[in-house]
């Protein structure tokens, strides 16, 4: 198979040497040159962790024209608050036949992609889908050097509209059969565990991290049970949230046995139960995609869902706060929300005809 990489970032790397040791012939954007230069030179990526080995790509280009040309898997490896900008960069140049895949689309991912591909009035027989969370837990260590720290079990994904499932599972088992088909992109939106593990852990370590520039294990040492429990109470209005939409949500402790067969009497238990954060750094500021990209992009349009069908979500809305003030922001106007989404006033039932057929 043909698979685009657009994004060279710590995912966005070991997820092109890992298709290609699948055998896909795979190609890699970055808009800046820099990140991808050695492999621009080499055509190949070094794996390192649960994966070991030299997996050659080919090729590596700034040109996104060129890189998703005759493509027909393109999986969109960037942080979430650029996911509009990419499909403005690849509106003029989408084909047939394509289907995209945003790895992960945080929430209501695969909701503005489209939006703003219809905005750009592309007419193309494709398929947008997200996958609820990114297949593997990675690192950049050198340059054309990824770590795979735990290659997930499972993770679920769906197209936009749910209708086209079954072409996105033809597609994609054969490549990637970790990834399991969901019902709709409303359970891989609502089910977006960043949103709990992310946020509020680099928010509450913010002494630690602007002391010793994130020098130590983020989800083992930045996890205390007190955080935990704060992670616990943002997870319980994301479910709530999600079942006025009518889906069942899996909470964070059931993600953890079903993304990596692990087990713990309570979510502190669990995270330091997985062997898959042990070796994982704390970013070394602020200003890492946990806050920029997981607060608008994840926590308030889960915030924003809730307020319009009226579900209370103070915890979460407490840490957007917190990082409005850390960061000198306000997230609340640069998110997606029910309005920027287009469902402002809408009914579930509109809401679910719109993921599950693509009319509102």
């Amino acid at each position: 198979m043909k698979v685009a990489v657009i994004g060279a970032g710590n995912g966005g790397q070991a997820l092109a040497a890992f298709l290609s040791m699948r055998g896909a012939d795979v190609t890699l954007f970055n808009r800046s040159r820099k990140r991808i230069a050695p492999t621009i030179k080499t055509r190949a990526i070094r794996l390192e962790g649960e994966i070991q080995g030299t997996f050659k790509i080919s090729f590596a280009t700034t040109d996104i024209e060129e890189a998703i040309k005759g493509r027909k898997l393109i999986m969109v490896v960037v942080p979430a608050f650029a996911h509009k900008d990419v499909a403005k960069k690849m509106a003029p140049y989408i084909e047939d036949g394509q289907v995209i895949i945003l790895n992960p689309g945080r929430t209501a991912g695969a909701i503005e992609f489209k939006r703003t591909l219809e905005e750009l009035g592309v007419d193309k027989d494709i398929i947008i889908a997200e996958a609820q969370t990114f297949i593997f837990a990675s690192r950049l260590t050198n340059p054309g050097v990824a770590k795979i720290f735990r290659i997930k079990n499972a993770v679920p994904v769906s197209a936009l509209p749910a209708t086209k499932n079954d072409i996105l599972e033809e597609v994609l088992t054969p490549l990637i059969p970790e990834f399991e088909i969901a019902d709709n992109v409303i359970y891989t939106s609502f089910n977006n565990i960043g949103a709990v593990f992310h946020p509020a852990v680099l928010l509450l370590n913010a002494g630690r991290i602007e002391s010793s520039a994130g020098k130590f294990e983020f989800y083992l040492e930045g996890i205390t049970p007190s955080v935990a429990r704060v992670l616990e109470k943002i997870d319980e209005e994301r479910c709530r949230v999600m079942e006025a939409l009518k889906e069942e949500p899996m909470t964070a402790k059931e993600w953890l046995n079903y993304a990596y067969d692990i087990r713990g009497e309570d979510l502190h238990e669990a995270i330091h139960n997985n062997p898959g954060y042990q070796g994982i750094m704390a970013p070394p500021s602020l200003a890492n995609r946990y806050i920029l990209e997981d607060v608008p992009m994840s926590l308030v349009p889960i915030s924003s869902f809730g307020r319009m069908l009226g579900i209370p979500t103070p915890t979460i809305d407490s840490i957007i706060q917190i990082a409005n003030v850390m960061m000198k922001k306000d997230f609340w106007k640069e998110s997606r929300t029910v309005k920027s989404l287009g469902f402002e006033g809408r009914s579930v039932e509109e809401i679910r005809k719109y993921v599950m057929e693509g009319e509102l």
